[in-house]
């Protein structure tokens, strides 16, 4: 199985370098003598970011693209607090890649520095 997976389709491994970031969201703020009052608002939220892919084909960089068309997509990642598969709802982050060779009608059939990120919705 992938490391990760968009809506079921399994990701090619990424370059090393991917960041998982586990974020506790906080409502707080300070008293009247200056000390931290707040509290947990909801669940621990995920981002995954430095996704990251060297070379790909010009078919695999697009099937990537077009799994996260819909925009708000089901991520499925090994989750670091329980070392164990977790589904979530996010959404990506700029996509980018270099066109690196094309074919004798200018379109590309490789792509290098192929990089998104991938954004817990909360939900």
């Amino acid at each position: 199985m992938a490391y990760l997976a968009i809506n079921g389709y399994e990701l090619p491994p990424p370059k090393r370098g991917v960041h998982p970031i586990v974020t506790t969201i906080v409502d707080a703020g300070r008293n009247a003598n200056g000390a931290v009052v707040g509290q947990r608002v909801g669940r621990d939220q995920y981002k995954i970011d430095g996704l990251e892919w060297p070379w790909l084909t010009a078919a695999q960089w697009s099937q990537m693209l077009r799994a996260l068309s819909s925009f708000f997509v089901f991520l499925t990642f090994v989750d670091p607090v329980s070392n164990s598969r977790k589904t979530i709802r996010v959404y990506p982050g700029d996509r980018t890649a270099d066109p690196y060779w094309v074919d004798d009608n200018g379109n590309p059939t490789h792509y290098r520095n192929c990089k998104f990120n991938l954004v817990d919705t909360g939900e």
